[in-house]
């Protein structure tokens, strides 16, 4: 178990990655690293309980759970490990978003790792929220602002535990490493490349300008096709 091997980024950079949705940030990582044009996002619907909550970015903390299978440990190693992973989540560079993959397979979402009690013990520790392909349920009673993004809602915990922690994990197709920059919202999640997360705020901003034109013909109660030509052939370099 290791982080990503990158210094903690600025404060004030987090919080203006904040400030954009995430596909805004996508749209801007095509510019700062087109290379990961087909990689690092989320590409699964999953389901987002609470949307109006802002966009989150943090740190990951990783982890694999089952719930299908009765697990093999014994209950006090289960607690054991609990208890670590618990730590694990509570340590770091903050702040930290939980990434948990559900190694269930074809029934991935059998039993539900997270609700009233597990939102509340993560936002306790730290954490800003949750993107996991598994199921979550007690939403009435779930942490205030406590973000989720999960591949299902169900009634159960079924047989649900650890099987991991700390390790690279992939859910709705984007594979996260412990340490990894997450953001996340409504419209699913992105990891940012460390190395290219300063220059992601002026990339949105670029893709903001070079959007507004085509918008305000669209929305002009005047409009036109030969507008939208007109908007659509300028150059793509706004500066």
């Amino acid at each position: 178990m290791s982080d990503s091997p990158f210094h903690p980024l600025p404060q004030a950079l987090l919080d203006a990655l904040g400030r954009y949705d995430t596909p805004t940030v996508c749209n801007a990582l095509e510019i700062v690293a087109p290379a990961r044009r087909l990689t690092g996002f989320t590409v699964r619907p999953l389901i987002c309980p609470f949307p109006d909550l802002p966009p989150i970015v943090g740190y990951a903390r990783t982890a694999t759970i089952r719930a299908s299978v009765v697990p093999t440990s014994a209950p006090a190693d289960l607690k054991a490990q609990r208890m670590a992973y618990y730590e694990y989540v509570g340590s770091g560079e903050a702040p930290r978003v939980v990434v948990i993959q559900d190694l269930d397979g074809a029934n991935a979402g059998f039993g539900a790792f997270w609700g009233e009690v597990n939102s509340a013990i993560h936002k306790a520790l730290g954490a800003l929220g949750v993107v996991t392909d598994g199921a979550i349920r007690d939403i009435p009673q779930w942490a205030d602002g406590f973000q989720a993004l999960a591949g299902s809602v169900k009634p159960s915990h079924a047989h649900v535990h650890l099987d991991g922690f700390g390790g690279d994990v992939t859910v709705a197709g984007m594979t996260v490493r412990s340490g990894d920059l997450v953001h996340a919202d409504r419209h699913g999640a992105v990891v940012i490349p460390h190395e290219a997360a300063a220059r992601v705020p002026d990339a949105a901003e670029l893709c903001g300008r070079r959007e507004a034109p085509i918008l305000a013909a669209a929305r002009d109660p005047a409009f036109t096709l030969d507008k939208l030509r007109a908007v659509l052939t300028r150059p793509d370099d706004i500066h």
